[in-house]
C-alpha cells in the first residue's frame, strides 16, 4: 500500500503533487535537493540506458515520501540531517558510546 495524499488528515498544509517540479520546490533542506538532484540525474541515465520507467516512477515516488515530510516538519527534516552527518563522522550517539564502537562489536566493519 503506498501513501496517498488523502490518507493525511485535512487541515494539514497541503502536500506537494506527486511530480518531479513539486517534489523539488517542496525540498527547502540543501542537503535534501542536492542528493535529489544528483539521483534525479542517475536515475535518468538508467532510464535512456533502459528505457524502462520503473526506476524513475520509483525514484518519484521516494522523494515525494521526502518531500512530505519536508513540507509537513521541516525543522524535523533539518535535525535528522544534522544527525546523519554526526553518525557519519563517527560521533556519539545520544546513549553513549560512538557508533563505530557499536557496529564494531556487532561485526560490521566501518
Amino acid at each position: 500500500m503506498t501513501a496517498q495524499p488523502h490518507d493525511f488528515m485535512s487541515g494539514e498544509t497541503p502536500l506537494p503533487e506527486k511530480n518531479l517540479r513539486a517534489i523539488r520546490s517542496a525540498l527547502i533542506i540543501p542537503q535534501d535537493r542536492e542528493a535529489f538532484d544528483a539521483g534525479l540525474k542517475a536515475v535518468l541515465d538508467e532510464v535512456r540506458v533502459n528505457l524502462h520507467l520503473g526506476a524513475l516512477n520509483a525514484f518519484i515516488h521516494r522523494w515525494w515520501i521526502s518531500a512530505c515530510d519536508s513540507v509537513r516538519d521541516p525543522e524535523g527534516r533539518q535535525r535528522m540531517h544534522e544527525r546523519a552527518e554526526q553518525v557519519l563522522a563517527g560521533g556519539p550517539r545520544p546513549g553513549g558510546k560512538p557508533w563505530r564502537e557499536i557496529l564494531a562489536a556487532r561485526g560490521i566493519d566501518v
